[in-house]
C-alpha cells in the first residue's frame, strides 16, 4: 500500500480547504442579492400581516404583496422631529442605518436595550378609500437571548392597536418564541398603546389580562418567558415614546391626519 509523506498530506488538505472556501465564498457572494431581496420581501409580508391584509397561515406571492402595497405608503421619517422626508424608501435598510455611526446616534439609557437610534426611520401608512386607516411603525429591542425586530400597527385614531408581529428574533421556541403565536398576537388587538395624555401605556403583564374593553392597557404575559415578556413591554413603549416614533405620532395628530374621535 502506497504511503504519502506528511508534507503531501498537509498540502492536499490545505488545497481542499482553499477550494472549499472559494466555493462557499462564491456562493455567498452570488446569492447575496437574492438573500437581500428575500429579506425585503419578508419584511413587506410582515407589514401586510400586521395590517391584517393577509392571514398568518397565508404565503402570498411577490406579485400579491406588490398588489397589497398599492394601498400602503412607505415613508422615511426624521426620527427626532417626526418630519416626513423625501428620502426614497426603496432599498432603505433600517438595521444598517441604525448600526452606522454616520446615520445614527447613541441612545439614552433605556430598558429596551436599544443602544443606537437611527436618524431616520421607515414607517408605513395604510389607506382605505383614500383615508388613512393604519400607521405601522417598526419596533426593536432586547428579549432574553436576542434582539427582536417587528412592527406595531396603530388604528387611524393613533391609539388603538390593530396588530403586532415580529419578523426576526432568537428567543427560545415554546417560551419566548411564542411572540410568533397568532393567538398571543390576537390579544393585542383593540388595546390602547397610549393613555389619554398620549403617554405610552401598553404593557405585557405576568399572568392574564382581561378583555380589551375591561383591561385596555395590558396584555397576557408569555408563560415561562417573563424576561421576553418584559422586553416586549419595554421595546414597544420605547418606540411609542419621545426617543422613538412619539414625535411622528404627535405630528400626525397636529396635522389632523388621525381620527380624534377616540380621544374621549
Amino acid at each position: 500500500m502506497r504511503q504519502f509523506s506528511t508534507g503531501y498530506t498537509l498540502g492536499f488538505s490545505a488545497a481542499v480547504c482553499v477550494v472549499c472556501s472559494l466555493l462557499v465564498s462564491s456562493a455567498a457572494v452570488g446569492l447575496k442579492a437574492r438573500q437581500l431581496r428575500n429579506a425585503a420581501l419578508d419584511r413587506r409580508r410582515s407589514v401586510c400581516l400586521v395590517a391584517g391584509l393577509i392571514k398568518p397561515t397565508e404565503t402570498p406571492s411577490a406579485e400579491r404583496i406588490a398588489e397589497l402595497f398599492e394601498h400602503i405608503e412607505p415613508i422615511v421619517v426624521e426620527r427626532a422631529t417626526g418630519k416626513e422626508t423625501d428620502i426614497s424608501p426603496v432599498g432603505f435598510d433600517q438595521k444598517a442605518v441604525a448600526s452606522d455611526p454616520a446615520t445614527s446616534r447613541q441612545a439614552p439609557s433605556n430598558d429596551a436595550g436599544v443602544t443606537r437610534l437611527p436618524d431616520h426611520v421607515l414607517v408605513y401608512k395604510v389607506y382605505e378609500d383614500d383615508r388613512l386607516d393604519q400607521v405601522i411603525i417598526p419596533i426593536r429591542g432586547k428579549g432574553l437571548w436576542s434582539t427582536l425586530y417587528g412592527f406595531l400597527s396603530l388604528d387611524s385614531d393613533g391609539r388603538t392597536i390593530r396588530g403586532i408581529t415580529f419578523y426576526e428574533h432568537g428567543e427560545t421556541p415554546g417560551l419566548g418564541g411564542e411572540v410568533d403565536n397568532p393567538r398571543w398576537k390576537e390579544l393585542w388587538e383593540g388595546r390602547y398603546a397610549y393613555d389619554q395624555q398620549w403617554e405610552p401605556a401598553i404593557e405585557v403583564i405576568k399572568g392574564h389580562a382581561g378583555p380589551p374593553e375591561e383591561d385596555p392597557y395590558q396584555v397576557d404575559g408569555l408563560s415561562g418567558a417573563t424576561i421576553t415578556s418584559r422586553g416586549v413591554s419595554h421595546l414597544v413603549r420605547f418606540w411609542l415614546g419621545e426617543h422613538g416614533l412619539g414625535p411622528y405620532m404627535a405630528r400626525l395628530r397636529e396635522r389632523g391626519e388621525l381620527d380624534r374621535g377616540s380621544e374621549t
